[in-house]
């Protein structure tokens, strides 16, 4: 699926290097050195796709993902951050900030072209089946056509990884799923994530359904991992 992809590295030779097999690829690549070249571009021109290097001139990489994620209009955009720090803690700082997804330098083009179809594919949650459940009080109802979540009468603000992770578990209710499976269908078989990565967005998923008191419906299975309670009444939208 060909789109846009930014690229924001200060290393002259790796912009060509992206955008060189990027645009080989199909893509319409824009290239910007720094973070205030970056907001400029995402501002006039919002690209499909963010290639983020951590280490920038003027900011920190993890400094301008959260800064992104904070913005109503580039809160879902999809963001690889790319990096030589290869530390366990490292990438999980990253996830945690709101990456979709890390990339260790040196990398081969196809990895890094995979990722990017990856998380281009997954922009779309709607060709999975969803359903809700209701226990008598509150109602838990996702729409994947407008992307809109209710819990009863109040609305639920979810990320996009949050809103594919309930997705999921909603469209199989009552079904154990491992952390491995869920890294599988909900980040696709090329995310190459630790499975700790699973928890962290479940966490999330839970404290944003819990002002609607549907927290409870993501149910922790211990040894095996994680699956969603529709319980009795079903809601489809």
């Amino acid at each position: 699926m060909p789109g846009h992809i930014l690229v924001l590295d200060p290393a002259p030779a790796m912009q060509a290097l992206l955008a060189h097999n990027l645009e080989g690829a199909g893509y319409r690549v824009s290239c910007v050195p720094d973070a205030r070249g970056a907001l400029a571009l995402l501002a006039a021109d919002p690209p499909d796709v963010l290639l983020l290097e951590w280490v920038l001139p003027d900011a920190s990489g993890i400094a301008l993902l959260r800064q992104v994620r904070q913005d109503g209009l580039l809160c879902d955009l999809p963001i690889i951050m790319v990096s030589a720090r290869d530390s366990e803690q490292d990438k999980v700082l990253a996830l945690e900030s709101g990456a979709d997804d890390y990339l260790c330098k040196p990398f081969g083009p196809r990895e890094m072209l995979a990722r990017v179809r990856a998380l281009l594919r997954r922009r779309a949650p709607a060709a999975l089946r969803a359903g809700s459940g209701a226990d008598g009080t509150t109602a838990l109802r996702l729409d994947p056509h407008t992307q809109r979540v209710t819990a009863g009468s109040v609305s639920v603000n979810l990320g996009r990884v949050e809103f594919r992770l309930l997705h999921f578990l909603m469209g199989h209710p009552d079904r154990v799923h491992s952390r491995a499976q869920l890294l599988d269908q909900v980040w696709g078989h090329g995310a190459y994530l630790d499975e700790r990565t699973v928890d962290a967005h479940v966490g999330r998923l839970r404290q944003a359904l819990q002002p609607g008191g549907c927290g409870h419906r993501i149910e922790t299975v211990r040894g095996s991992g994680y699956r969603y309670l529709a319980l009795d009444a079903a809601v489809c939208a």
